[in-house]
């Protein structure tokens, strides 16, 4: 210890710091992130992995052991996200808390398109008939206003009102940490009223008590006597989305709507609006029809 405090006072050497000091001060430094709850689950499951190691052990052995070890029993996507939580951590060690000289490359599997999953209006409504009543009601919600899961069952009273038609979720509680405003339509207006009186603060409820989880085994049940496959609840998202876009919802509006931090994420509904770019790319047809005629071959 004597020589470790020597090297540490005369030469400069940072002392050893282990990856449970790290995960520590990340945890207490980003504790208000939207994925909070997500990050802990997974460095609890790196925990058995690392939990021992000082941060200088995390070589290029251990990621490649822990990148085998998800893979057994995750997809690649889900394992590039525990990963990048790992380099995350490392990169902040290194650059901000400067524990660390140097951090192992991690590189991440090259994924797919964006999930695009989503519901034809006649599978929805298979599927709401198929849910108990009181989820019924918020699938429906969700439907209607393309509300994440969060923002959905811990929508409050005090975020309504009733008579502007009008909802919103407060910046705290947004993934882009920007507030959303929720137009309500006449759908989103029927489940919020058919609610009224049911909780002092709380939208929606079961059996008097603010819901806490969505996907649960009546849902999964739900989904499966639909005969619907492959289907989470966030695609509830990508199905409004979707529906916004086939009926014509603009991008900038769309964006607006949905809460997304850049146009970039709603890009990826641009093709499900053929008639509508069809019409745009048929505005200049007189500028060139003109020209087509005159220099049309005659011969």
């Amino acid at each position: 210890m004597k020589a470790s405090l020597w090297d540490q006072e005369r030469l400069g050497i940072k002392p050893a710091r282990t990856w449970r000091e790290a995960v520590l001060r990340w945890i207490e430094e980003t504790s208000e992130k939207t994925t909070h709850k997500e990050d802990l689950a997974k460095l609890r499951w790196l925990d058995a992995h690392l939990g021992l190691l000082g941060l200088d052990e995390i070589n290029r052995d251990v990621v490649d052991g822990i990148r085998l070890a998800k893979l057994k029993e995750a997809s690649r996507a889900t394992t590039n996200r525990y990963l990048a939580l790992l380099r995350a951590i490392l990169i902040k060690s290194r650059d901000e808390w400067e524990w660390l000289e140097k951090v192992p490359k991690i590189k991440l599997f090259k994924e797919t398109a964006d999930r695009e999953r989503s519901l034809t209006p006649e599978q929805a409504q298979t599927l709401l008939k198929e849910l108990p009543l009181h989820q019924r009601e918020y699938v429906m919600f969700a439907l209607a206003t393309g509300l994440r899961q969060s923002n959905v069952l811990k929508l409050e009273w005090s975020k309504v009102d009733i008579e502007r038609r009008h909802a919103w979720v407060s910046a705290i509680n947004s993934k882009n940490r920007k507030p959303i405003a929720v137009p309500l339509n006449e759908i989103s207006m029927a489940v919020l009223l058919r609610q009224m009186g049911k909780h002092s603060t709380r939208v929606f409820t079961y059996a008097g008590n603010p819901i806490a989880n969505a996907n649960t085994r009546a849902w999964r049940s739900a989904l499966v006597r639909a005969g619907i496959a492959d289907f989470r609840w966030h695609d509830l998202r990508h199905t409004w989305a979707t529906w916004q876009r086939q009926s014509g919802t603009p991008t900038y509006e769309l964006q607006k709507l949905g809460g997304w931090k850049s146009a970039t994420m709603v890009e990826r509904y641009a093709h499900l609006a053929p008639d509508n770019l069809s019409v745009a790319a048929g505005r200049i047809d007189g500028l060139i029809l003109g020209y087509d005629l005159a220099t049309v071959d005659r011969k």
